[in-house]
C-alpha cells in the first residue's frame, strides 16, 4: 500500500484552471465519497485551498489510483485530461509526506508561512473523517503534518511579519495607494479570509469599511467589533459602494464571479480617482474584464504570489530552518509509520506461534507428568528460546522492510502462510 498525493498549485496551474479545479466547502462531503469509491485506493483526503488542489491518497495500484484521480479531475473540471494533466504533480511515499509536511509548513505557500494553510490542512482532515474516506494510514499522517506545521511557526520565524494571504493583500493595497489611512475600503465576503481582511484594514488605519456579503448576519458580526466607521450591505448593493470606495477586496467562497465588469463600469464611470481591486478567492469573485476598465487596476492571487515572493527574502532565510524540520519529521513520521505498518503482523504471527507451542505442551503433558518442577521449567524455557530464535529473522526483515512494496508483499505473505 503506497501513499500518493495527485495536484496541482499556483506554481504548475494557471488561475483559471485552479478556478476550475477548486473543491468548494459544500461540496467536498460528495467529492470525498465518489473518490471512495475508487477500486484502487482505500483512503482519500482533499485539499483544496485559494492555491492548490490535491487529492491524497492510500494506493493499492500507482496507475489505476493516478488514472481514478485524472478522471476526477476531468469531471470537476469539465476537461478532458489533456487540458490540465501536464499541470498535476504526482507524489509518493517518502516524497509525499515531505509535501504535505512543507504544505503544512508553509513553505509551499503563494505567501510562505502563512498561518491560514494550517487549519486549511485541519479541516480536510476532518472532514474525511466525518465522510470515513481517511483511514490508519492518513489519520496518520495528517495528524503528524499538523504537529509540523505547528513546530515550524513555534521554532523559526517563517510565520512573522505577513502571515497570511489577507494581511498580503492589505500590505499591497497600502503600497499601492500610498497608505490606507482616511481610505475607504469594501471588502467583498465574510469568511475567515474576509475577517482578517477586516481586522487587517483596521490596523492599517483605514478610515471607512464596508462589508458585503450574501448573509447579512455575518457581515453584521464583522462590523459590530470593528474600531472604524462600518457598515454591512447585501452582496446586490455593492455597486454602489464602489462610486467612493478606494480598494475592494474580493474574498468569498462564491463558485461564481460576484461582481461583474458591467457593475464596476458603472459604479467608476464618474468616479474622479482610481479603483484598486484585488481578488484573493478562488475560484475569482471579480470579473477579469474588469481590468480593461479605465481607472480601475486588477490584482489577482497570481499578482498577490509574485509581488509576495519578491517581498520576503528574510522569510526564505527561515525556510531553510524550516526544512530541516520538515526533514526531521519525514524521518521520524517513516519510523513511526513503519513500525505501525508491521507491529500488528509481528504481534499476530508470536501470538500464533506461541499458540502452537502452548498448545503442543499441553498434548504431551502427560508424558512431562514425571519430569521435576525445575526439569519442567527448563523444557518450557527451551520451546521458548527455540521460537525466539525461529522469529528473530523473519522479524527483522518485516521491520527492514517495513514501509517498501517489498515489505507489504512480505506482511502479505506471511498473513497468508500463517492464516494471521
Amino acid at each position: 500500500m503506497s501513499l500518493v498525493v495527485v495536484g496541482a498549485n499556483h506554481r504548475t496551474a494557471p488561475i483559471e484552471l485552479l478556478e476550475k479545479m477548486n473543491v468548494s466547502s459544500d461540496a467536498l462531503p460528495k467529492m470525498l465519497h465518489g473518490l471512495s469509491q475508487g477500486r484502487h485506493f482505500s483512503e482519500v483526503v482533499v485539499l483544496s485551498t485559494c492555491n492548490r488542489t490535491e487529492v491524497y491518497l492510500r494506493a493499492e495500484r500507482f496507475h489505476g489510483a493516478f488514472g481514478e484521480v485524472r478522471d476526477f479531475f476531468s469531471d470537476l473540471t469539465f476537461l478532458p485530461p489533456d487540458g490540465f494533466v501536464d499541470s498535476l504533480y504526482t507524489y509518493y511515499d517518502e516524497h509525499a509526506v515531505t509535501h504535505l509536511f512543507e504544505v503544512a509548513a508553509g513553505l509551499d505557500s503563494a505567501v510562505p508561512g502563512e498561518h491560514e494553510i494550517l487549519g486549511q490542512v485541519k479541516n480536510a482532515w476532518e472532514v474525511a473523517l466525518e465522510e470515513q474516506s481517511a483511514g490508519r494510514g492518513l489519520n496518520l499522517l495528517f495528524r503528524h503534518a499538523l504537529e509540523v506545521g505547528k513546530r515550524a511557526r513555534t521554532e523559526t520565524g517563517i510565520g512573522t511579519h505577513v502571515t497570511s494571504v489577507s494581511q498580503a493583500a492589505v500590505n499591497i493595497a497600502a503600497e499601492r495607494l500610498g497608505g490606507l489611512e482616511g481610505r475607504t475600503a469594501v471588502v467583498v465576503g465574510a469568511g475567515a479570509m474576509g475577517r482578517g481582511m477586516a481586522d487587517f484594514l483596521v490596523d492599517q488605519g483605514i478610515a471607512e469599511l464596508v462589508i458585503a456579503n450574501r448573509s447579512p448576519e455575518r457581515a453584521a458580526e464583522i462590523v459590530a467589533r470593528s474600531m472604524v466607521s462600518a457598515r454591512a450591505v447585501p452582496l446586490a448593493e455593492v455597486g454602489a459602494e464602489l462610486s467612493s470606495a478606494d480598494v475592494v477586496l474580493g474574498a468569498t467562497g462564491a463558485p461564481d464571479v460576484v461582481l461583474s465588469a458591467s457593475v464596476i463600469r458603472e459604479a467608476t464611470e464618474h468616479r474622479g480617482q482610481p479603483l484598486l481591486a484585488i481578488d484573493v478567492a478562488l475560484p475569482r469573485d471579480i470579473d477579469p474584464e474588469a481590468a480593461t476598465i479605465p481607472g480601475v487596476e486588477l490584482l489577482d492571487m497570481t499578482d498577490v504570489a509574485e509581488i509576495t515572493e519578491a517581498a520576503l527574502v528574510e522569510r526564505k532565510r527561515e525556510a531553510t530552518h524550516v526544512r530541516r524540520i520538515v526533514e526531521e519529521e519525514a524521518d521520524r513520521f517513516a519510523s513511526i509509520s513503519s513500525a505501525r505498518e508491521v507491529d500488528p503482523y509481528i504481534a499476530a504471527l508470536r501470538e500464533r506461534i506461541e499458540g502452537i507451542r502452548v498448545g503442543e505442551l499441553d498434548r504431551f503433558a502427560n508424558r512431562l507428568g514425571t519430569l521435576e518442577s525445575g526439569q519442567r521449567e527448563s523444557v518450557d524455557a527451551l520451546t521458548k528460546a527455540i521460537i525466539a530464535k525461529v522469529m528473530h529473522d523473519p522479524t527483522m526483515k518485516l521491520k527492514e522492510s517495513a514501509g517498501t512494496s517489498q515489505g507489504d508483499q512480505l506482511a502479505t505473505s506471511v498473513a497468508e502462510l500463517f492464516d494471521l
